[in-house]
């Protein structure tokens, strides 16, 4: 007969969780509640008077063609910066697997990306496709392809869809490069012997063990380019040219900080922050369901 183990009553558990508690309600409950709170209100400028209105600013959210031209964008935005770096990511994991020589010079290689801040990331792709200076516009130059990002839309969000997803390779380069390396290494060797070629083993074996990874690295990914990439965005386009990289994150820090609308800025933090819960439940609840573990 299996004994039930009793503790008794103790401050010691209360002690080593009560910092991230206190972090949690600090930078994170009291920012949302305010936020909330300033949802439903229109205020000055200057924060001097204010005015209850309920609901007002999300409807005049709707009712505004940049705020939903920003949903598009982000959407198109995160999805393509998370398919992008996963399956760069992936690759490489799957060459550094097989490398003999060299390999914690090219893991270092691959990993200080990730070290750099996003603002710094975004500066250096400036630097490499300015119209005028940059190394990679000269390059397209030559080839007769005409390079400004600074005046064609296309190409802006293209540049930063580029330097966000070079940020964050690095991150799931990491992950992936784990995950591989956690597979016994039996399972491999007897594809092999069995005949299956390095692609084969890889679909058959390597890909499905490593699911629960892709899918962790998945809400990972789109969580980042939802808020972390508005230094890169900032550092190369500042939204621009017309609003053509402008998502909902940078768009809630333009109209509060620059518009001074600061109702209407914490009405979008809340939607934006409701999306990404949304996006974040609706992984784990179906989509995990069909990750192999």
């Amino acid at each position: 007969m299996l004994k039930r183990v009793h503790f008794g009553p103790s401050l010691l558990p209360f002690l080593l969780v009560a910092p991230q508690i206190i972090i949690t309600l600090v930078f994170f409950m009291w920012p949302a509640g305010q936020a909330l709170y300033q949802s439903f209100l229109i205020e000055d400028a200057f924060g001097l008077s204010t005015e209850f209105v309920w609901f007002d600013n999300f409807k005049d959210l709707w009712n505004d063609s940049y705020y939903l031209g920003a949903f598009k964008r982000t959407a198109f935005f995160s999805f393509t910066v998370a398919a992008l770096a996963m399956s760069t990511a992936l690759l490489l994991a799957a060459m550094v697997d097989r490398i003999i020589k060299g390999v914690f010079t090219y893991r270092t290689l691959l990993i200080w990306p990730y070290a750099v801040a996003p603002v710094v990331a975004g500066a250096l792709w400036v630097f490499m496709f300015d119209p005028t200076l940059g190394i990679f516009a000269y390059a397209l130059h030559t080839v007769g392809y005409d390079w400004n990002h600074k005046l064609n839309g296309n190409q802006a969000m293209t540049l930063v869809i580029l330097a966000a997803t070079w940020k964050q390779v690095a991150y799931n380069f990491l992950f992936f490069v784990a995950a591989i390396q956690s597979i016994p290494k039996s399972l491999i060797e007897a594809a092999a012997i069995d005949g299956a070629g390095p692609v084969k083993r890889f679909f058959s074996i390597i890909f499905p063990l490593i699911t629960p990874t892709m899918f962790f690295l998945l809400v990972v990914n789109i969580v980042y380019a939802f808020f972390d990439t508005f230094g890169i965005i900032h550092a190369i386009t500042q939204g621009g040219p017309y609003k053509a990289t402008e998502i909902l994150v940078y768009k809630v820090w333009y109209d509060g900080a620059v518009g001074l609308d600061l109702g209407g800025s914490a009405a979008q933090s809340v939607i934006l922050m409701a999306i990404v819960i949304v996006m974040t439940v609706v992984q784990f609840r179906y989509i995990e369901r069909k990750v192999e573990y």
